[in-house]
């Protein structure tokens, strides 16, 4: 076994320790340097996991290193990095800060787990290791009733989620004897006939109900909005852009693996979950003046359209849909990054404003904040799935995946599925467009104030690697199709 495939794990579980530790050793005054140090063990990670296409399986092959492990801990930690680059300055007078990284830190190390997770006890313990991280963070402004708010619904709602997902696993377990996902596999295709029993269709909808309160997919998405929106900004980018992801993931792993043998009742459940999520997310996202809302229920659309790739469940969806994830993260860390500026601009103005991401406070942001507002502007168009961005390339691939399929099968649902997609994503430029013309077109509400440069620094790489994946797609795909021929699909 070549440990050295886990360094990324290993080198952020020390770092987040270490950090701990100098948190008590050092000054308040001197805590600043602590986020430094986070970005650069993120920033090493991220350039091994680049660097490295190894692969390999460890703990009795609970943990695997595959195409698809290393693509979506690429979007952890990418994720990670700009949480991480923001809240230099986001938290810069905050005496916790030892513990906000730790905890960052760790959060990001349970998404690793889950992506590397072929056990589904390895794959609990990295759900929760990420998930009460997350609960910690979303409440990190301890003097924000709103944040406090945010972190209990967070709490509750993903305590059932895991206990469902919990309950679900232990009854795929009594049926197959194993909690190995490579076994459970096996199990199912020498014993076909248990597939198609009660019991495993009640354990598929409790796994599917689990992940789906992870993925954000309608009816599982009521935390999401009241969570991002009082989370601290940086804090709702982490969960909105990264730990999502983890549902994807898993299920990914479990439902298109190990429950192989149902496919077509999996592909009914997620062809309904992915409508409904998507239009449901559109619909409701062009009546919110809350930018952090409007984008929660944007994101809620967007897992409609990721769930896509469950629906024919090809390689090519498959791929589509990872590409769509690494896309989304990009694309929505960058834009609440963006909010987080706007409400840093409304702040220094006034100190005791309330509301401040309110569509309000965007108006002529084109000429208070020239780099953001441009930065917001593309990643806004790249959402709607406008080329040349990673939104358009993941959902091209996924909308022309299952167009392939229902042509092959001569299936009217599934063509109808497709064309009800186009159509949220044309319904979704009608809020983004709404936004930029707060920032362009209407007249400003403040004087022009100096962008922050940790946010404009972090911000900025979302957007280079936004267009850079719309740019030079091939490196990308061809890692996606990898990822997507390690689940076997065809």
């Amino acid at each position: 076994m070549n440990y050295a495939l886990l360094a990324p794990e290993i080198l952020l579980t020390f770092l987040a320790l270490a950090i701990i530790l100098l948190g008590i050793l050092i000054s308040d005054k001197s805590k600043n340097v602590l986020g430094y140090l986070s970005a650069a063990g993120l920033a090493a990670s991220l350039v091994y996991i680049v660097g490295t296409r190894g692969e390999g399986s460890f703990f009795y092959n609970a943990l695997v290193i595959d195409p698809l492990s290393q693509i979506f801990k690429l979007i952890f930690i990418v994720v990670s990095l700009l949480a991480v680059i923001a809240s230099i300055m986001y938290f810069k007078d905050n005496r916790n800060q030892d513990e906000y990284y730790a905890l960052l830190l760790l959060a990001t190390v349970g998404m690793m787990v889950v992506a590397s997770a072929n056990d589904l006890i390895a794959l609990f313990v990295g759900f929760e290791l990420a998930s009460m991280s997350t609960y910690v963070l979303a409440g990190f402004e301890k003097k924000n009733p709103a944040s406090l708010e945010a972190a209990l619904k967070y709490f509750i709602i993903g305590s059932l989620s895991s206990a469902l997902m919990l309950f679900g696993m232990s009854l795929v377990y009594g049926i197959t004897g194993s909690t190995n996902i490579p076994v459970i596999i096996e199990y199912f295709r020498t014993n076909p006939s248990i597939a198609i029993t009660s019991l495993d269709i009640v354990a598929m909808l409790f796994l599917l109900a689990g992940f789906g309160f992870k993925m954000a997919l309608v009816p599982f998405h009521m935390w999401a909005p009241d969570t991002y929106e009082g989370s601290p900004t940086v804090v709702s980018a982490l969960l909105a852009a990264g730990s999502k992801k983890m549902g994807f993931v898993a299920a990914f792993r479990v439902l298109i693996l190990a429950l192989v043998a149902i496919r077509v009742d999996i592909q009914m459940a997620f062809a309904v979950l992915a409508v409904i999520t998507m239009t449901y997310g559109n619909v409701v996202a062009i009546s919110q003046r809350s930018i952090k809302r409007m984008l929660a229920y944007s994101s809620i659309a967007q897992a409609g359209y990721i769930a896509l790739a469950f629906v024919v469940m090809t390689q090519m969806s498959v791929s589509g849909g990872i590409l769509l994830a690494l896309g989304h993260a990009l694309m929505k860390g960058g834009a609440f990054l963006a909010v987080a500026v706007v409400a840093y601009m409304v702040l220094s103005d006034n100190k005791n404003a309330k509301n401040t991401d309110d569509l309000e406070h965007f108006a002529g942001l084109g000429k208070r904040a020239p780099i953001t507002a441009f930065s917001l502007f593309v990643l806004l168009l790249a959402l709607a799935g406008i080329p040349p961005s990673a939104g358009f390339i993941g959902k091209f691939v996924l909308f022309y995946s299952v167009t392939i399929e229902a042509v092959r099968q001569a299936s009217g649902w599934l063509l109808l599925v497709v064309i009800i997609a186009i159509l949220n994503s044309a319904l979704s430029i009608y809020y983004y467009a709404r936004v930029i013309r707060y920032m362009y077109v209407l007249p400003p509400v403040g004087e022009k104030i100096k962008e922050p440069a940790p946010y404009v620094a972090a911000i900025l790489l979302a957007v280079i690697g936004t267009i850079g994946i719309g740019l030079y797609p091939e490196p990308f795909i061809n890692w996606a199709m990898d990822a997507a021929r390690v689940l076997g699909v065809s």
